[in-house]
């Protein structure tokens, strides 16, 4: 019961989302290591099973496995959390009881689990101070592999392993090859599970550390690596060693005298047994197999470099092109902050010189006119800040009012489009709901006489009261006799009152001439001013009437021609006589 409430404990605070990826490493050690290690107490051995069972069960593994995953996003801190919670991992994934689940388990959780391993190692691989972390999680595959045979061939085909492979230490070979030795020593069905592909594999890894490495303890591990598997499966492992050709003259030429002799020489030995116990035939055939599959293997491994030499191209192309636009990215901010420091120190060189000049300028003036000066730069310069306020101010009010008005244009222009689909919609209901008009020539059968006439007569009374604006020739003739007439006698009326304005304003020059006589002319008798003036009274009324005339007349003049056809002269334009 304790270790289920630890369970779902564990499992609710997993489901946190706030956790990061290394507070949920943290989290799963620490809970992984007291279940165990209560579970481990116990007397009773079935409980450890139990366990497990329920950590896989419960999806605690699963988390797990998620956390191992080969993601290049997932970050990495602590190396050394990541491989306890690797240990720990295959250590609860042996001795599980899957029950219903098996299927899954077997086919999608332990490959799952065996690629987080083997991606783990190979990324350990790379970092010289975790040398110690790796043999650990080689530990752990090793581990696995003793418990779930069928993940050999995952393992031997795993891009992951090809990688820790191809590396050129000696440490991280010589681990390969110890975990198999100790993978076949501790179970000796091993072999005896796996399919010949597999154990032609294992035997490709065991001749390729011969044929390249040069330590004498990575070639003493694979050839007693050889001849465990040859003693365990002889009758599988002698006819793959066939295909081989040359590995016994390596053998001599490259390990003999290196501290192992015995061990070549049994090997040696195996390797020419071969050849001498089988009959002529099948050493034929044999032979050819060899052939096929050597060329087999040799395309294979061709193809396989050449992916990975295309594959190593592409990413040291993408690591070039990255380095280089982090160069330019640096090189750019690089010639910012050069130019931002040096308009800094322009703007503080042009600063520190209008001071100076300030200053000279200060020292020439009186003293009397200092304190104005300073009172007028003090004006100048608060101008020059409200007016920049002001300014300021003036933009945000307008983009406030811009955007007001664009918001404003936009919903009108929207209800007017609404108003506008809105109205054709209704339109078109309307016109859907009026009955349809037939001509007035469908079902009749034919236009009789009676209603032939009266047609006629309608089309007739058309005609008349809608005249044809269409005129004839002679009727443009006659109108433009007649426009020709009325334009003559126009000018003519206008001539005549020229001669008449003319006359009307030397009789007023006159007048004004005589009145300006009698105002100059000297006192004849008693007769005053003023009785001149009521003397030439009767003037004054003539003089009104003749501006007045002169007046109408004028206006008259200024009017269109067109407005005066048909007219008779202006009666109110008399002659003044005297």
């Amino acid at each position: 019961m304790e270790e289920e409430e630890q369970l779902r404990e564990m499992k609710r605070q997993l489901e946190d989302e706030e956790l990061n990826p290394e507070q949920r490493v943290g989290l799963l050690n620490v809970g992984l290591s007291e279940v165990l290690n209560s579970a481990a107490l116990q007397s009773d051995s079935s409980v450890l099973s139990a366990v497990k069972s329920n950590l896989y069960l419960s999806g605690v593994l699963s988390h797990c496995v998620l956390l191992l995953s080969p993601d290049p996003r997932m970050p990495r801190g602590n190396w050394g959390a990541v491989a306890a919670l690797a240990q720990l991992t295959s250590s609860c994934s042996v001795g599980v009881d899957p029950g219903r689940r098996s299927q899954a388990f077997h086919r999608l959780f332990l490959p799952s689990l065996m690629d987080g391993l083997l991606s783990l190692a190979s990324q350990l691989m790379r970092r010289a101070e975790c040398m110690s972390l790796f043999r650990k999680v080689m530990e752990s595959v090793g581990w696995l592999l003793r418990s779930h045979t069928r993940l050999t061939s995952q393992v031997l085909s795993s891009v992951h392993y090809e990688h820790i492979q191809m590396c050129d230490d000696v440490t991280v070979s010589l681990l390969c090859v110890q975990m198999w030795i100790q993978t076949c020593t501790a179970s000796r069905d091993f072999l005896s599970e796996l399919s010949d592909d597999s154990v032609l594999l294992l035997l490709n890894e065991a001749v390729g550390q011969l044929a390249v490495s040069s330590d004498s303890s990575v070639g003493g591990a694979s050839v007693r690596l050889i001849l465990l598997m040859a003693n365990q499966q002889e009758l599988r492992v002698q006819p793959l060693l066939l295909g081989f050709r040359g590995l016994d003259s390596l053998l001599v030429k490259d390990w003999k005298g290196r501290g192992f002799d015995q061990e070549v020489d049994q090997l040696i030995e195996l390797l020419q047994s071969d050849t001498r116990g089988l009959p002529q035939a099948c050493t034929e055939r044999v032979r050819a197999a060899c052939v096929i599959q050597a060329a087999w293997r040799s395309y294979q491994t061709r193809r396989r470099v050449k992916s990975l030499k295309g594959a190593v191209s592409m990413l040291q192309r993408r690591y070039r092109a990255r380095r280089r636009r982090q160069q330019q990215q640096k090189e750019a901010q690089r010639w910012e902050e050069e130019l931002k420091y040096q308009v800094c120190v322009r703007r503080h060189q042009a600063r520190r010189e209008f001071h100076q000049k300030q200053r000279r300028l200060l020292q020439l003036l009186p003293p009397d006119q200092v304190q104005p000066y300073l009172q007028e730069c003090e004006r100048r310069a608060a101008v020059v800040i409200q007016s920049v306020w002001r300014g300021f101010r003036e933009r945000r009010h307008y983009n406030n009012n811009n955007y007001t008005l664009r918001h404003t244009h936009t919903q009108q222009q929207a209800a007017r489009t609404l108003q506008r689909a809105v109205r054709r919609f209704l339109q078109r209901r309307r016109a859907a709901l009026v009955p349809p008009t037939t001509s007035f020539w469908i079902g009749q059968n034919g236009l009789t006489d009676s209603r032939r006439a009266e047609l006629k007569r309608q089309v007739e009374d058309h005609v008349s009261g809608h005249p044809s604006s269409h005129v004839t020739r002679e009727e443009c003739e006659r109108l433009h006799e007649e426009v020709q007439l009325l334009l003559l006698s126009e000018l003519q009326r206008g001539d005549q009152r020229r001669r008449e304005e003319q006359r009307v304003e030397a009789l007023l020059a006159h007048t004004h001439t005589q009145l300006e006589l009698l105002r100059e002319a000297p006192p004849l008798s008693v007769v005053t001013t003023t009785d001149a003036d009521s003397f030439l009274s009767p003037s004054g009324p003539i003089a009104a009437r003749a501006r007045d005339s002169h007046n109408a007349a004028l206006q008259a003049s200024r009017l269109p021609w067109w407005r005066t056809l048909g007219e008779t002269a202006d009666p109110s334009i008399t002659l003044i006589d005297y």
